[in-house]
Formats: structure tokens, sequence, C-alpha cells
């Protein structure tokens, strides 16, 4: 039995919402999230990367940057852009992208399915990138950016969700993406008591987008019920930050993969390593888009090629091994260019798909990047059925879309 609550969302004002909100923060580098933020003091960029308000090169990391993010965080309550609702609602949330609708439901889920597997992940976190969602959540003492989780779908909390929404949104805009964003508040008890009827029979909940935010939650949720006498169990801090969807109203795109040097070897040399695993393509100017499993566009000397993986070679039956980041990973990542950590290795670097070939292209045309590999995603079958299973994808296997906004709902650990 899954455990999804209602709670008392902190939230800005409905016409505040198009300037508070922005993209989540791994999504964004600092340059960007800086022009992003511009002159706009509204801007939850400014609690999420507060980095754009110090000296250029501060690490990221540093305690500063953490303490400059609740200062913020403190204005903008201050100033009386959020406030907190006066009892504990459901949220339906609403994202358009290229005409595709999905529809979410705003809440927390628990931390103690999170350890006991009733929240499913399928991908392990980079120690670092964990460590500062941590540090962000205990110096805001709060979840400001909601986990992304789905579920199987259901027909009755499809049918609610689908009644409720007939109505105005409290607020809808279209952002600098041109996605549209709507939002509606589900204050009464007699509704939030039926979702959460509904959602304790969804069996389990699957991580989707948001790995380190949701073993960063878990983390300070179980630090502070291990440092508190007299934990019971209701404390704010045992729930975490969550929309739902359901898994029909999904889409994954591509998560590509550029490295730094050829570990040592020529072009012609690593092309000709590639062989002996691939048919490699003869080079083309156009980016090549991979058709099915087993197929990659590959990225190098200014010229695109197919890579595809030699018949009989792999099985097509095994949940992880045929997925084309395990082919990957284990066929040239690894046993070419030396990078079997893709969690700790700085070599490599991950491209969501939203951003396209050509920013692939940009960064090994400027020299940052040696090669660049263009990925075909997996599905959400794939995702829930390895999920299932207990076993674990390579890290950065998939990049949904569109994104949630940040800033639209923040859990306080105090008074959740």
């Amino acid at each position: 039995m899954s455990v999804f609550q209602p709670f008392r969302g902190i939230r800005p004002q409905p016409e505040s919402a198009p300037a508070v909100a922005c993209p989540p923060y791994d999504v964004v580098n600092a340059v960007e999230a800086k022009g992003l933020a511009g002159d706009n003091e509204l801007s939850f960029l400014r609690v999420i990367r507060p980095e754009i308000e110090l000296a250029d090169g501060v690490d990221p990391y540093s305690q500063e940057v953490y303490q400059q993010g609740r200062a913020n965080w403190d204005r903008l309550q201050a100033e009386g852009h959020f406030r907190q609702d006066s009892a504990p609602c459901f949220y339906l949330y609403r994202l358009t992208m290229n005409g595709r609708s999905q529809t979410g439901v705003v809440g927390q889920a628990s931390v103690e399915d999170y350890y006991n597997d009733l929240i499913k992940k399928h991908e392990l976190t980079r120690p670092d990138k964990e460590n500062d969602r941590v540090n962000h959540v205990r110096e805001l003492n709060a979840q400001a950016e909601p986990v992304f989780l789905a579920y199987p779908s259901q027909a009755e909390i499809n049918e609610l969700v689908s009644s409720r929404t007939q109505a105005v949104p409290e607020f809808s805009f279209t952002a600098e993406d041109a996605v549209t964003h709507e939002w509606w508040t589900l204050d009464d008890a007699e509704t939030t008591s039926r979702l959460e009827s509904l959602f304790a029979e969804v069996p389990s909940f699957y991580v989707a987008d948001g790995h380190h935010r949701t073993a960063a939650a878990a983390r300070v949720g179980k630090e502070r019920r291990e440092n508190n006498p007299d934990h019971h169990g209701n404390e704010a801090y045992n729930y975490l930050l969550a929309v739902v969807f359901p898994d029909d109203q999904l889409e994954i795109l591509d998560y590509n993969r550029v490295v730094r040097d050829l570990n040592g070897l020529s072009e012609e040399e690593f092309l000709g390593q590639l062989a002996g695993e691939f048919e490699v393509g003869e080079p083309m100017a156009e980016p090549v888009r991979p058709a099915g499993r087993g197929e990659f566009g590959l990225y190098l000397g200014g010229h695109w090629r197919k890579l595809q993986v030699k018949d009989g070679s792999w099985d097509r039956t095994d949940p992880i091994g045929r997925l084309d980041v395990t082919l990957l990973s284990e066929r040239v990542l690894d046993n070419i260019l030396g990078i079997a950590d893709l969690r700790r290795d700085k070599r490599i670097d991950f491209v969501g798909g939203i951003r396209g070939p050509l920013e692939l292209a940009r960064r090994v045309d400027s020299g940052e990047m040696a090669v660049a590999f263009l990925m075909h995603p997996v599905s959400m079958e794939d995702l829930l059925a390895i999920a299932d299973a207990g076993q674990i994808m390579p890290p950065k296997t998939t990049w949904f879309e569109p994104k949630l906004r940040s800033g639209l709902v923040v859990r306080s650990l105090e008074s959740g």
C-alpha cells in the first residue's frame, strides 16, 4: 500500500507564478540560470541556483551558496510573494508541450516507502549531486523542488482528475520554452480523502525524474528521525514533495553522451576499435538519429556516422543488457575509452535530448569534448520492468519532457 497525502503547500500568489516559476536546478548551468533570472527578483532560480548572485567561479557546493539560497527564500516569503495554505491540499498540475498534455497530482509521498522500495528507483545517484541536494534541503529546512514520480494508470484517479480540471485553472502561463503550465488546488476534505484512498491502492510509485532530489529528501528525513528522541512518524520530515503522473501520459526522450578525450587514441584508431563491435557508417553532414535498439549516432571530427551493433552479438531479451545505454557503456565507454564509472568519471557528460543533436556537435566542435553519441530513448515499459525487477539502469538513462517548473510549490519540513 502506497502513501500519498495532501499537505500545506507554500505557494506563490497566482499573479506572481509566471515570474517565480523557473526550470529545475539541474536543467540549466550557472551561466544559463543567470541569464534566465536576469533582473527578475522573483525568479526561483535565486533559491535553487543561488550562485548566480555570487562571484563568478564560486564553488557551487560551498556553504556560502546554500546560505544565499536560504536568504533569498526568506526574502521572498517576507515580502509576501509566497503564502502557505491553511489546510492540507492536493494540487493538480498540467503541462502541455507540442499539443501533448500530462496532468499530475502534487502531494507528499512517504520516506519510509522510499526505503522499503515502494518508491522504486531505476538509476543510482552521483554522490556529489546527491550531497548537494541534501545540503540544500538542510539549509532551507524545506523541499524546494518536487520529484517526478510515475504510477500505473488508474481509471478512477484519471476520472477524478479529469473532472476537476474542467474548472478554470488557478493560473495558466506559457514559459519561454513554449510549455504551458496550469494549476488547480483541491482543498475540500471529501476530494482529498477520496484521492488519498485511491492512491493507497496504487502498488508502487516509480522515480521518473529526480533521483537525486528523492534520495536527498529521504536522507534528510532519516537523519531527523534518528536524531529526534520524540519521533512519532507524522513529522513533516517523514515525507517528500512529489508530483505523480500516470505512466501512459509520459514520454521519454534520448539522454546523450559527450566525452572529453579518446583515451589516447587517434580518431582513426578509435574508429578502428569501434569496427570490432559495430557496423560503422560513412561520414555524413546531417545528424544520424537512431531508429531503434542497437543504433547510435556518432559525432567525431566534424562528421556524423551511424553505428549499428553487429547482429547476433547481444541478447535482445536481457532487460538491462539490451538497453542502448548499456551497450554503449560496455562496448565503448568502458572497453575503448576507459570510462568504467559513469557516476564519478569527470571525462563524461550527459546532454538531454531536448537540446537536440546540434548541441552535441557544438560541444565537440568547440574543443570542449572529443566525441558525442546520440542515443535511442528507452521506453516507459523498459523503465517499469527494470524497476519492478529491482535492477538498475546506467546513470542518466532517461530524460523526461516537459520538465516540471520549480517554485510553484514548496514543502516545509516544519509545517508540511
